[in-house]
């Protein structure tokens, strides 16, 4: 199968683009920078010229793909302000529009879409655990994810199938993980906030393996969440992490001051959370490589 990725070049796509190549898979990367792309992976992967709003050269990449995944979208990560919005919104829509007029226009039409999405779809849930029959909650973040996922829903009217891929913090060499270490590493981590706020967390290679697993699988379809069986609070992450890294992890994060530091993005992101659970991975098959947090830690900090 040749599969499309767009938004290949970030983090979660460089390591499902390396790893559907291990795999045996023919590989289109969609880029802003195909050259990186190339950079990257080398010949192996063709890289596809792509602008926000432009069509470029993604029409020709989904013609005869066998699928597609679509995770383009600007970091929902630093202080929102009126125009971090209006980008976090606009590059998730623009990107779905795009690889939708593709689906439409392409003459051999791809069997699946895979398109990107986050438990922020579910908004601020407390402790109540959530599969993907839940609900859409309140907020910027659960409205942006409801709007990304309706955006792609076209593509069943042309036959495609399509999966949504609810994720959780991916935990691997980048990412959130990355931001963490160097202040846990000093023994100054700890909570955030009140520390009793849910974490959905993934490792990266169980994100990865998840997408490929979903590829495969011609049943699959509706919203998946990418999340680990095991849902922790923010206190139990950072203590965890602690004795992944021998370092106290009991300095907490005033909210306040998180507030002060981040403003919205700090209630909706950093000082709330959700436990959301895999059940529609678990009852396609899927096995997870890291089921546990501070296994899933040890690994990805090492």
């Amino acid at each position: 199968m040749r599969v499309v990725v767009v938004g290949g070049t970030g983090f979660i796509g460089k390591a499902l683009c390396a790893e559907l190549l291990r795999k045996g898979f023919a590989v289109d990367v969609v880029s802003r920078n195909p050259a990186k792309a190339r950079e990257i992976f080398g010949p192996e992967v063709r890289g596809v010229s792509w602008s926000l709003g432009e069509q470029g050269g993604i029409g020709e990449a989904v013609e005869n793909a066998g699928g597609i995944v679509n995770l383009a979208g600007e970091s929902i990560m630093g202080r929102w302000t009126g125009e971090k919005k209006r980008r976090i919104l606009s590059s998730r829509l623009k990107a779905v529009e795009s690889v939708v007029r593709a689906v439409e226009q392409a003459g051999s039409k791809p069997r699946v879409l895979l398109q990107g999405s986050a438990v922020g779809y579910y908004g601020p849930r407390g402790k109540n655990a959530l599969d993907e029959s839940a609900e859409v909650g309140k907020g910027f973040l659960a409205d942006t994810a409801r709007q990304w996922e309706q955006a792609s829903a076209p593509v069943e009217v042309f036959g495609v199938r399509r999966a949504l891929l609810r994720t959780g913090m991916v935990l691997g060499d980048g990412g959130a993980l990355a931001r963490m270490l160097p202040i846990f590493r000093l023994g100054l981590g700890g909570p955030v906030g009140s520390g009793e706020q849910m974490v959905s967390w993934i490792h990266l290679q169980d994100e990865v393996g998840a997408i490929i697993h979903l590829l495969e699988h011609e049943n699959a379809s509706g919203p998946f969440n990418l999340t680990a069986p095991g849902p922790v609070t923010n206190r139990e992450f950072a203590l965890a992490l602690g004795r992944v890294l021998s370092r106290p992890a009991g300095m907490p994060a005033p909210g306040f001051a998180v507030r002060l530091m981040f403003g919205e993005m700090a209630d909706e992101v950093l000082l709330s959370g959700q436990a959301a659970l895999p059940s529609g991975l678990l009852n396609s098959g899927y096995a997870f490589a890291h089921p546990e947090v501070e296994e899933a830690l040890r690994n990805a900090a090492a």
